[in-house]
């Protein structure tokens, strides 16, 4: 009987286009975004693109990174003309339009969409680094804003790619979705397989969206993380002190600090 009923409750709450998930655990959520608590490094952090959006904080660790691929143009595209005063050919990909926000030398644009699978609009990170390196191994830099493609791109890249990405700086999407168990449990393979390699080493909430709270823990929507890879790191401590001097708000939105969740209390 209370099978039958909790039947007729889906199918009422489908018919109005609502759909129930499982939540995800109180205890799951916190131990998940205490592994991403940012640390300090040897390498201070230095600001790259523009004061706002398009700019991000990394690692002063980019001597010998050969190029930096950044999946996702915009009108702004600062962050990678940095890349080119410090040396590194830039790859830009998007499907959606025809060339890059500015006119560089050093850019390299494919009008294809990263994702998955290779097809005529698609091609996986992979094919894509192959196909523009093809006969180095060298360090690499990753910036990442595809409008959250972005799991489905770290989920179906190679361990031997991800250990070239000396850098990754990546804006997640959707995170008020972590309290959805299913969603949750596809973020969180991503996530690990970032931090496989990669120690999280900022994180800067973008002020365009709200934040969801619930049970005392507090997620913005939408917030970039910039990773360093661990083998790069001689000594590093919690990070306490948020927001960094160097963050910028993305928008014109009220400002949003990081919540104190996200980070070491110390």
């Amino acid at each position: 009987m209370i099978k039958i009923f909790k039947e007729s409750i889906r199918k009422a709450l489908g018919s109005a286009n609502v759909f129930p998930t499982v939540l995800t655990p109180k205890a799951e959520m916190l131990q998940f975004i205490k592994q991403l608590q940012p640390k300090t490094t040897n390498h201070p952090l230095i600001r790259l693109g523009p004061d706002g959006d398009g700019g991000y904080l990394v690692p002063d660790d980019l001597e010998g990174i050969e190029a930096c691929f950044s999946p996702g143009v915009s009108l702004i595209s600062g962050f990678e003309s940095d890349c080119t005063r410090r040396g590194m050919k830039a790859f830009l990909a998007d499907k959606s339009v025809d060339r890059p926000g500015e006119e560089n030398d050093r850019f390299h644009f494919t009008k294809k969409f990263v994702g998955a699978v290779s097809s005529s609009d698609f091609m996986t990170i992979d094919d894509w680094v192959a196909s523009s390196l093809p006969s180095t191994n060298s360090d690499l830099l990753l910036q990442i804003d595809i409008e959250g493609a972005e799991y489905e791109v770290f989920l179906s890249a190679s361990e031997a790619l991800m250990r070239r990405f000396r850098i990754i700086v990546v804006e997640f999407h959707s995170l008020e979705q972590l309290w959805n168990k299913p969603f949750f449990n596809l973020a969180k393979r991503a996530f690990d397989k970032i931090q496989k390699i990669h120690s999280c080493v900022h994180i800067h909430p973008n002020n365009c969206c709200s934040a969801v709270e619930r049970d005392g823990i507090e997620i913005p929507s939408v917030m970039e993380f910039t990773f360093l890879r661990t083998d790069r790191i001689e000594k590093s401590s919690p990070q306490t002190k948020f927001p960094n001097p160097l963050d910028f708000d993305n928008t014109p939105n009220p400002t949003m600090i990081l919540p104190k969740n996200w980070y070491s209390q110390g």
